[in-house]
């Protein structure tokens, strides 16, 4: 029950001949989820392994292009490849007139549908949800309405250990009264409190990105206790001013929005195109908070659960 999350695009606004715009995978419980989609995108993940089929969902930050022009040209091979269950695709407005548009003059006939959820860039909650997981947006502070998205699974259902069952001799009818989370009622009379008898399986993971963005202690607030957070770091700590007036981050910025969230990773990306070796980048974060590493394209990071058991 582990959260993978696989890198397609770690360059800003300017592409390279080594790095493409921002675009991820992540992948929950076998839930694949598309978070922003910079041109190529369809590419990274076919030299990924991860065929678009596969995806549950898709969520854009915001509406620059670096963000979303790969968008439309994967909407159109899903066509190709035969898609049949509606793609719900989270992002600001005027995205569903942007959508409208390319279905209109472009796709009249896709065999499925995109159906546009607005997100509100200004409110944190809840705006994605199934049994296992659920997503938040996260307001940002960028140049044009931005949000980005913190990942949760859901605390699975307790289990009862099977040597509590073994010990006290409990029924079937037992057992299932503590999975509801009852205390037991043994034939003695003895009462066995439920937490004595049960466990969770695995403690909820989550993720948090954060895509173009100033600093905000707000924000960490809002990611706190998050296992692993990917931020932003277009510019190295001494461009503080012009990360500013652009809206975005620095490196500092990023590692004290972990620091403050007492994040358990940070991750690094969005760079831009000046820098041609991101190890400089790198070691500014991880003078702040020392668990960061760069989100390197085509790579994919893990984010595991531990076990709880008695």
């Amino acid at each position: 029950m582990s959260i993978a999350v696989t890198i397609l695009g770690n360059s800003s606004a300017k592409p390279t001949a080594t790095s493409h715009p921002s675009a991820q995978v992540v992948n929950i419980n076998e839930q694949y989820f598309l978070v922003d989609a910079g041109e190529g995108v369809q590419r990274r993940m076919a030299r990924c392994g991860i065929s678009p089929l596969k995806l549950r969902a898709v969520f854009i930050s915001h509406l620059h292009g670096d963000h979303l022009y790969g968008l439309f040209p994967l909407l159109s091979t899903l066509g190709l490849y035969g898609r049949r269950t509606p793609l719900r695709i989270y992002a600001p407005r005027p995205f569903g007139e942007m959508l409208e548009c390319f279905l209109r003059l472009c796709e009249s006939n896709l065999p499925y549908t995109p159906e546009w959820i607005e997100v509100d860039t200004t409110k944190h909650r809840i705006i994605f949800e199934n049994d296992t997981t659920e997503v938040w947006s996260l307001p940002l502070r960028h140049r044009v309405p931005t949000s980005g998205f913190l990942f949760r699974q859901k605390e699975p259902p307790i289990n009862v250990s099977k040597f509590a069952i073994e010990r006290y001799g409990l029924s079937l009818a037992q057992i299932v009264a503590a999975k509801r989370g009852e205390d037991i009622t043994l034939d003695s009379g003895e009462i066995v409190a439920n937490e004595k008898i049960t466990y969770r399986p695995y403690a909820s993971l989550s993720y948090a990105y954060c895509s173009d963005t100033n600093y905000s202690a707000r924000l960490a607030k809002m990611v706190e206790g998050v296992d692993m957070l990917y931020h932003e770091a277009t510019y190295e700590a001494k461009e503080r001013k012009i990360a500013k007036e652009r809206g975005h981050a620095t490196t500092a910025d990023a590692a004290k929005v972990a620091k403050m969230a007492g994040a358990g990773r940070l991750l690094i990306g969005h760079f831009s195109s000046r820098y041609k070796d991101l190890q400089p980048l790198l070691d500014e974060s991880r003078e702040i908070f020392p668990t960061t590493d760069i989100a390197r394209e085509g790579e994919t990071f893990l984010i595991e659960p531990k076990r709880q058991r008695l």
